[in-house]
């Protein structure tokens, strides 16, 4: 059983003894896992190259631990809840001994088709419980899975899929969401296109059961390729640093980036936070609502929860739907303990009213939590009274893609808590603030960029394909740091706020998405010249897009230009990266350069012109006068 801290005074030591001596503080954790070959060293790294190893030459399979280590004492507890779509179709509940069955099934189904260890299996799926087969049938053989969210459209899959040299892809018919019926298999069938050469199989589950188009020789049916397959399954015994998976998140330019985890650090890490951030209890019913298409999915429902031994509940659905009392209705039909969601789900149910949580008796509910982005206050205020009825403690998380697991948090019933802070760094990280310059800032009560000073299990080893780009991304702005992009404050009790983002990426409802993958997808639409895509504040979201476009002429019928761009952003990227607010302006703010003066576009989206600053220095200045009288009909 790995460490279980129970006080705040614990966490102090915890804390201390972990930064003291961080290779004998991680071989402690590590130690209450199966390894097939111990590690002869604990961490071999530096920040500059970067290389980071942990448990170097230590052998594994993850899924050993997620799952048949489990057999003999949880064999028949519940690993997995489904909850699906649509409330009047029953739920299904997959015991311990199950899951091992389905994953060791697929995972020979797989093998059939000739996937080995190393392939790359992209997996663009809903949230149905053969998603979460679909990973750890992967994981078993060695095999790394890259899951693709299922709202990204043809163009964004087909890039992930020519990046990472996919050999199979795993879909469905059609994605049950809300009201809609999204036809899934049909967006793998034009993603593959558009080049996707190394694609040799296509796998498809029967969600649905919806009519959809077959390609002979290519294409094949999930219950076609299990059938008569055995359910047991060898595990590939892998090296710690070999790949588990990889994910793609956006960044400051247009390319996203394959984000790469391997097995052994981050099996440790993400059980580790995952048991103490929300102090999990023996039997406990767990509840994280994100997608698993995102990283929060991949270490908060399927790997941490599994690894810990508990009941992790998977929701296919939309917090809207049928109507804006159903996360209620779920916490109290299987007696959720610990509930974990994005402050855009708890601002969406805030705006639809109290008339959806008044009289809903959730007594089960122990534990909250936050992901995604900073949550405002008053969210949080209404989070606390509303649904936690002010007896359950919020931890609201910050981590991102790149650490693979939470880094700064409250820890549960724990850790004092004040409202829109992360609070203190986890156990073994360590966080500094810097200048502009690089210089760290000392002390309490100040603000600058927020750095990490040394490694932590799940940080990531590198980019897929592209370890400079690793390097100029996390590991070059500034000496023997990894840069996490955010911008914090540090309070006189030593806690930390996260501000947001310091470049030119949005969180949109949580998601990261760069300016230039919407810009570069905006330029796609017809009479487009150029277009600067910058955040601002959204009551729901959290940002919003605000989108400036040069027009090669007249827009003589803003509603159609308006579609057309929208069209363009949803066929390129999909329905997540569409402006929300579209201004066609005579020209951008540049420098003499030619650089976008973003900080005055953003100032205008935000409504601040009262202080643009210094506009000088700007090749043509009076262009920001048109730009702010434009923004006002908005």
């Amino acid at each position: 059983m790995t460490l279980q801290i129970r006080s705040f005074e614990a966490y102090q030591r915890v804390y201390a003894r972990s930064v003291a001596d961080p290779e004998g503080f991680w071989a402690e954790q590590a130690h209450t896992f199966q390894w097939r070959k111990p590690w002869r060293q604990v961490l071999k790294w530096n920040f500059r190259e970067p290389r980071v190893k942990w448990f170097v030459g230590g052998r594994l399979n993850i899924t050993e631990n997620c799952l048949d280590r489990h057999l003999e004492k949880r064999g028949r507890q519940t690993a997995l809840i489904w909850e699906p779509n649509n409330p009047s179709r029953k739920a299904r509940k997959i015991t311990y001994r199950q899951l091992h069955g389905l994953v060791c099934q697929f995972a020979n189904a797989l093998k059939a088709q000739g996937v080995k260890k190393g392939d790359r299996i992209c997996i663009y799926m809903p949230m149905t419980p053969e998603l979460a087969v679909a990973v750890l049938a992967c994981a078993r053989l060695g095999a790394i899975h890259s899951v693709v969210f299922a709202g990204f459209s043809a163009v964004s899959l087909a890039d992930r899929i020519k990046d990472a040299q996919v050999k199979v892809v795993l879909t469905s018919d059609y994605n049950a969401r809300g009201a809609k019926n999204i036809a899934v298999k049909q967006i793998v069938d034009e993603a593959l296109t558009l080049g996707c050469d190394t694609v040799e199989r296509v796998i498809v589950h029967q969600n649905t059961g919806d009519p959809v188009v077959m390609q002979e020789g290519r294409d094949m049916w999930w219950h076609d390729v299990i059938k008569g397959k055995r359910k047991q399954c060898k595990p590939t015994i892998v090296d710690s640093e070999d790949m588990l998976f990889i994910l793609y998140t956006s960044g400051s330019t247009g390319k996203p980036k394959g984000v790469v985890h391997t097995h052994g650090g981050y099996m440790v890490y993400t059980e580790f936070t995952f048991r103490n951030v929300f102090q999990y209890e023996e039997g406990d019913v767990y509840w994280c609502t994100a997608d698993i298409g995102w990283v929060t999915g991949h270490s908060y429902i399927v790997y941490g929860p599994l690894l810990a031994g508990a009941t992790t509940v998977m929701f296919e659905g939309v917090p809207t739907y049928p109507d804006a009392g159903r996360f209620w209705d779920v916490i109290q039909r299987h007696k959720v303990n610990i509930f974990y969601t994005a402050p855009t789900a708890i601002r969406a149910l805030m705006a639809a009213g109290d008339q959806w949580i008044k009289g809903r008796r959730m007594p089960s509910l122990r534990v909250l939590g936050t992901v995604g982005e900073p949550i405002n206050e008053e969210a949080w205020q209404w989070y606390h009274e509303r649904v936690g009825k002010k007896r359950c403690p919020i931890v609201d998380t910050w981590w991102q893609t790149e650490t693979g697991g939470i880094l700064i948090t409250p820890l549960a019933g724990i850790t004092p808590l004040k409202p829109c802070y992360a609070s203190y760094p986890f156990p073994g990280i360590q966080p500094c603030l810097v200048d502009a310059n690089g210089k760290e800032l000392e002390g309490d009560g100040v603000e600058g960029m927020l750095c990490i000073k040394f490694p932590w299990p799940s940080i990531l080893r590198t980019t897929f394909g592209d370890h400079e780009r690793c390097r100029q991304t996390y590991f070059a702005t500034f000496k023997d740091k990894y840069f996490t992009g955010d911008g914090a404050r540090r309070d006189a009790g030593g806690i930390y706020r996260i501000i947001g983002r310091v470049d030119d990426v949005i969180n949109v409802s949580g998601h990261r998405i760069g300016t230039a993958e919407i810009e570069d997808a905006i330029n796609k639409s017809p009479n487009v010249v150029e277009s600067a895509v910058v955040g601002y504040p959204h009551d729901i979201k959290g940002q919003g897009i605000y989108a400036y476009i040069i027009t090669s002429g007249p827009v003589a019928d803003i509603a159609s230009f308006r579609k057309n761009v929208l069209d363009t952003v949803t066929r390129e990227i999909g329905p997540i990266a569409k402006p929300d607010k579209i201004q066609v302006v005579p020209g951008l703010p540049k420098t003499r350069s030619g650089k976008i003066m973003r900080r005055i576009l953003r100032k205008i989206a935000e409504g601040d012109t009262s202080n643009l600053g210094d506009t000088s220095t700007l090749l043509n200045p009076e262009v920001v006068d048109d730009i702010q009288q434009g923004s006002k009909s908005l």
